[in-house]
């Protein structure tokens, strides 16, 4: 307990904190204990937004935004790269809540803190980068082209399994492109999310702009949920989490025509082909299916593997699960962390079940482990299965660390199989079969939002475009041309001549 105490002293957290932030710091609705995974212990209290404070927020965040967009837009970049410095200098102790918050390893934890160092980086450089097009006009003395403005007031919604770098994917990048933000975090790791936000508000007072740029409300779906995503004034949602909490947003949003980017579920699989490297193909599928308890968007679920490879693959992570270290993600020599929720063992075991029912067979763990190294109900042995490619289950998203082992015998019969579930976010085959590889990047192959080659479905670097598509919601975050979500996108011509001709030849007289 007093190591924790001192942490959150070192990153301005107290026993009972304030979860609105506005430019100022409020919170005077109902108390939120934040508990963590590990032992199920309380960390530390918040005090949720009110309804007034809400509106306080959304319209600081309004002012923030109309000084903000006129500041340059390299000069907003300055300010983002202060605070990837800032948040470097806090990588260790923010990693160490985030483990302690969301049950992360602590490799994990930190290696989420460098995404957020990461994406800071990357979004200084496109400050000095948002370009727009020249464009060829039908029409003599004639110029056209398109710019990019900034788009107003963004809100951001985040999950438990990311609790600060999705966060970052949105808002530094929706802050070079010169947006006010306003987060709302998990109400699971609202911790992390303040500390963030404090590291936030320094780099701003240090630069004399105002914080509200990055403004925080912690809250429940009624009190702030709801009030962000059909509030006019918010012009983006982007939301992560599940495809029915996306659903739900989705509706919201577009009934008043906002804009809105859902990043959601994912059933990510893995192919084995023939040519394989089996050794590369399992520890990818190990860090995939294993990795942050299974409860990653990006987590791989489904592995198909060829019927001349199953039982060598099947055989080598058996023996490779068996030596995965469970228990306290705060222990260094730990592969792997809690569930973050009772509920999630309870959905997990239910899975099993099922797996059961249509005729599937547990080849490996799945147990709800106990005793004192274990406190708090949430740990498990992560679980292999034996299933077929058509199972109900199968097509389902169960946030835990079930593998689902499929045997195949041609590539165009696994990719039909692969495509089939209802989610598209990650995908990766492997294989040295040049051919195979081409087939399963070209339109015939992978439906998905991320298609790899000789590396797993996890560990999506930033410079890419994140997302995936049906059921994950077609939204991207993260690198790429993602900035244009944040922007405006204005078509301009401009008519140098003396003359005035319309587009497409037409003629309408000389009346005037």
């Amino acid at each position: 307990m007093k190591e924790t105490a001192a942490l959150l002293k070192k990153l301005g957290l107290k026993e009972t904190n304030s979860g609105v932030f506005c430019g100022e710091w409020l919170g005077s609705g109902p108390v939120l204990k934040s508990v963590s995974p590990i032992d199920g212990k309380v960390i530390a209290k918040v005090r949720q937004a009110t309804p007034a404070e809400f509106e306080k927020t959304v319209c600081r965040a309004q002012a923030a935004f109309q000084k903000w967009q006129t500041l340059p837009a390299p000069k907003r970049g300055e300010i983002i790269r202060q605070l990837g410095n800032a948040l470097r200098d806090s990588k260790k102790d923010l990693g160490r809540l985030v483990t302690l918050e969301a049950g992360k390893i602590l490799a994990e934890g930190e290696g989420e803190v460098q995404e957020m160092i990461d994406i800071c980086d990357f979004a200084v450089g496109l400050s000095r980068q948002l370009y727009g097009l020249t464009i060829a006009s039908e029409r003599a003395n004639h110029r056209m082209m398109e710019q990019w403005h900034p788009l107003g007031v963004v809100g951001i919604i985040s999950a438990f399994n990311f609790p600060v770098a999705v966060w970052a994917w949105n808002s530094v990048l929706a802050a070079v492109c010169g947006d006010s933000t306003i987060w709302k975090p998990s109400e699971v790791t609202p911790l992390t999310a303040i500390a963030t936000i404090k590291i936030a508000e320094k780099v701003c007072r240090a630069n004399k702009v105002d914080p509200a740029i990055f403004s925080l409300t912690i809250g429940n779906r009624q009190s702030v949920g709801e009030r962000l995503v059909s509030d006019k004034r918010v012009a983006l949602i982007s939301a992560t989490g599940s495809t029915r909490m996306g659903r739900a947003i989705g509706e919201v949003v577009m009934r008043r025509l906002g804009k809105v980017l859902l990043e959601l579920g994912g059933n990510n699989a893995i192919i084995v082909a023939p040519s394989a490297d089996v050794k590369l193909a399992t520890r990818a599928t190990l860090f995939g299916a294993v990795g942050t308890a299974g409860q990653r968007c990006t987590s791989t679920r489904r592995l198909f593997v060829h019927e001349s490879l199953v039982d060598e693959v099947t055989r080598q992570l058996i023996t490779a699960y068996k030596q995965v270290p469970i228990g306290n993600p705060l222990d260094s020599k730990t592969l792997m962390g809690p569930l973050i929720h009772l509920e999630s063992v309870e959905t997990m075991q239910s899975a099993i079940k099922q797996l059961k029912k249509e005729g599937g067979e547990v080849l490996y763990g799945g147990e709800v482990l106990k005793g004192k190294n274990f406190p708090g109900g949430r740990y498990v042995t992560p679980c292999i299965a034996k299933a077929k490619g058509d199972f109900q289950i199968v097509h389902e998203e169960t946030f835990a660390p079930i593998l689902y082992i499929i045997s195949y015998k041609s590539l165009e019969e696994v990719v039909a199989q692969h495509n089939a579930v209802p989610q598209g976010l990650s995908s990766a085959i492997f294989t040295n079969d040049v051919r195979e590889a081409e087939y399963f990047l070209s339109t015939r192959g992978s439906d998905c939002g991320i298609a790899n080659v000789n590396i797993g479905t996890s560990g999506a670097e930033i410079g890419g475009a994140f997302g995936g598509e049906k059921d994950t919601g077609g939204g991207r975050e993260s690198g790429s041309d993602s900035w244009k979500n944040y922007m405006r996108r204005q078509t301009v011509t401009i008519n140098y001549g003396r003359d005035l001709p319309l587009a497409q030849g037409i003629q309408f007289g000389d009346a005037v």
